[in-house]
């Protein structure tokens, strides 16, 4: 017949075991207002990243997205549409980490076991506050990457073509972009300079979106 292990009672406690136990049971009570007051911190910074960045992006430049040719016009506004989830969902996890989830919390009596489970629970929370933390902080930096991209191709991306006019007249062809009009004569900017096309002469005009051939004005 077999027997199972047998306990035998430890050592008695001596001081260092005391000290360690309330070191550990100090740092378990300070753990999670640790990491609440370093998710404020991470909010506080990364609002105020976004207050220079939102500065950044009022200077001076081009502001209407319909003015992109394409597919710029559509990839900018792709690109501001994922910053706006990124950011929504990375300020919805750091306040989850700041303030937790909003529930009610129970009344018991404490009590030597309520306490160590109440340390346990704490435990838990911070561990999960800091995951939420980390995610809002990375889904965060994300959206001002995203909305800082979206800016610069605003700003520098190539500029959707104006209308050209195709103007048709005995001597020939003419096709360009419309600069200005002078007593009956209209004045074309094409790839070879500007064109002056009496409109008294012409046969045909017509609005084109690019210019046919060599003929294509610039």
């Amino acid at each position: 017949m077999t027997t199972g292990p047998r306990l035998t009672p430890g050592r008695p406690a001596i001081a260092a075991d005391r000290a360690a136990a309330h070191r550990m049971r100090r740092a378990l009570a300070e753990e999670l207002p640790k990491v609440r007051e370093a998710a404020l911190a991470w909010r506080n910074g990364l609002a105020g990243l976004f207050v220079g960045l939102l500065g950044f992006g009022l200077v001076k430049g081009r502001t209407d997205v319909t003015k992109l040719a394409s597919p710029y016009d559509a990839l900018v506004g792709g690109m501001l549409l994922l910053s706006l989830v990124c950011g929504a969902v990375g300020a919805l996890y750091l306040l989850r980490a700041a303030h937790g989830t909003p529930v009610a919390t129970p009344l018991v009596r404490e009590s030597g076991a309520g306490v160590a489970a109440r340390y346990a629970g704490d435990h838990v929370e911070a561990g999960r506050a800091l995951r939420a933390m980390r995610r809002g902080v990375v889904l965060t930096m994300v959206c001002g990457a995203l909305l800082v991209a979206g800016v610069a191709f605003t700003w520098y991306g190539p500029v959707k073509e104006k209308p050209r006019l195709l103007v048709k007249t005995p001597s020939g062809t003419e096709c360009g972009e419309p600069r200005r009009t002078e007593r009956g004569v209209v004045v074309l900017k094409t790839d070879t300079g500007e064109m002056r096309v009496s409109l008294m002469e012409a046969t045909a005009v017509m609005a084109v979106e690019v210019c046919p051939g060599s003929a294509q004005g610039g």
